[in-house]
This record gives C-alpha cells, structure tokens and sequence, in this order.
C-alpha cells in the first residue's frame, strides 16, 4: 500500500521562510511530504483530440456544439490549458446562451484573471438561469472575497456552507469571507460550524487548525490516514497545503504561506479550488509586501 507511494521528506531551505518564520514553524516546515506532481492525463488528452474530431461534423446541432465545446474545456482545464479552455467556454455559450455551467466555468477564469466585474456577471447569469446551481454560490462568493467585497461575499459562502454543514472546505471559504468582514464573530460562527462536521473527515482537523485545538505538527501528521494511492495523497496535499497557506497568512507569517501556496500548485491538480487560487493568493502576498 504505501510501500508503493514515493514519499520522501526533505529539510525546506528557503530564506523568504528562514526570515519570516519562528523556529517552531521553521522545524515543522523541515519534514513536509513532497507531493508527486499529477501526470497529465492520456486519456484526457485523446479525448480533446477526438472532441475535435467530433466538433468538424456540419450536422451536429447548436445544442450538440455547446455541449461538446463544454467537456472540451473541462478536459482543458483538467490538463491546465486554461486559455483552451475559456475559449470553448465561450463557444458553448454563444451555441447556447442558456447555458449555466459554462457561465459558471467562464466566472472560475475570470477570477484567476482578476477580472471580477466579468466573473460577477457570469455567475450572476449562472443563477439567473439556474438559481439552484449550488456552485456558483461559491464561485461568486470567492468573486467577491477576492474582488475587495467580504460583506457580499459572506452571504454567497454561508449559503453554500449551509446546504452541506458537515463539509469542512464550505466550512473554511465561509470563514475566510467572515474574517474580512467581521473578525470579531467570525471564529464564533467557526466554532458553532465545527460542531456539525464529522471527525471521520480529514479536512476537519484544517477547521481545527483555525480553531486553536489542532497543532500543525498533529496536521501534518495525520495527512496519510487512510491514502491508499499516490492519487489520494497528491490531491489532499494539494488541498492541505492551499489552507496551511492561509492559515499562516492569517498569522501573518507571508513567507511560510507563501511556500505553502507554491507546494499547492506544484501538485499539478488543475481543477481543484484550492490549486485555482493558490497563485492567486501568491499574487496577493506579493502585492501586500510591496505595499508594506
């Protein structure tokens, strides 16, 4: 089982770290696992061939195109071709302009350009078409949260929480959203949230990072529960890391969260939130120091 698994540990230097972190952090930090990077997919890149393929028939309908034009740019995205994959989102949506997912996928790029007016818009469409999209709840809610706008963002990110109170990643977007807002209540609302997620879940040991009753060392720790696969492992570092990221950013300790961000991306997870956003948070840090 994880005989199988190329784990190693490494002792991080970094001198962003070595400067900004104390020395507990700088121990914990030294026994990180390394996250092999996620291969690209070559049934994923054969299907975009053969979507092609597909897309050249004169006879497809708009409705056809649109769909086709959609998966294409998921697989896109899955693989990180980004730019592929808005155009075909575009496409889809001028085949059918009804369209809420691929407004809602359109909105996720938007985002990851800093181009919120549009991604405001698109996943504003998303709900006018389909107001129980539950996604574009999150996705406008991250929008918001990352557009300078926390006091709408709460809204979005607490109703997507609610529909499933027993996930701690709808748990966490909810609180960053009130931490910007209303720091004073925001660790309450976390505290009355933990009690309804499972300590089955892993990611619920994140919550009780933010809380103050998990230890990072006991984080980091208990990572491997239950990773059968290489898989398993590289898509929960990916995620681990993105909110280890945040974590310190909120102890403002920016150079630790900024190693945190680039092993995040450095799983390759294309499609995961946590790996969309993480060079986004890099650009915010970066931003803030210059700024201080």
């Amino acid at each position: 089982m994880l005989s199988r698994l190329s784990l190693i540990f490494f002792v991080l230097v970094v001198t962003g770290c070595a400067q900004t972190a104390p020395k507990q952090q700088q121990t914990e930090m030294g026994n990180l696992l390394v996250p092999e990077p996620a291969p690209l997919s070559i049934r994923s890149q054969v299907a975009i061939a053969r979507f092609g393929q597909i897309l050249s028939n004169a006879e497809l309908t708009d409705e056809d195109k649109a769909q086709l034009h959609f998966q294409r740019g998921m697989l896109y995205d899955s693989v990180g071709l980004g730019g592929l994959a808005q155009f075909d989102y575009n496409r889809a949506i001028n085949f059918k302009p009804d369209m809420a997912e691929a407004y809602n996928s359109l909105g996720v790029h938007m985002v990851q350009q800093e181009e919120f007016s549009r991604a405001y818009e698109a996943f504003d469409s998303t709900l006018d078409i389909d107001p129980g999209y539950d996604f574009a709840f999150l996705n406008r809610g991250i929008a918001l949260y990352y557009g300078g706008r926390a006091d709408l963002a709460v809204s979005d990110l607490a109703t997507f929480a609610n529909k499933a109170p027993d996930d701690p990643f709808r748990v966490l977007w909810a609180y960053f959203a009130e931490s910007e807002y209303a720091p004073q209540t925001a660790r309450q609302q976390l505290t009355q949230r933990r009690e309804n997620l499972p300590d089955s879940h892993w990611a619920t040991g994140l919550v009780d990072l933010f809380l103050g009753q998990l230890t990072e060392k006991q984080l980091l720790d208990s990572l491997l529960n239950g990773i059968t696969s290489e898989k398993e492992l590289t898509d929960r570092l990916c995620e681990a890391y993105f909110y280890l990221g945040k974590y310190h950013e909120e102890n403002n300790q920016p150079g630790v969260a900024s190693n945190y961000f680039k092993f995040a991306l450095s799983t390759n997870v294309y499609e995961y939130v946590e790996h969309r956003y993480a060079r986004l948070e890099l650009q915010r840090l970066r931003q803030n120091t210059v700024t201080d």
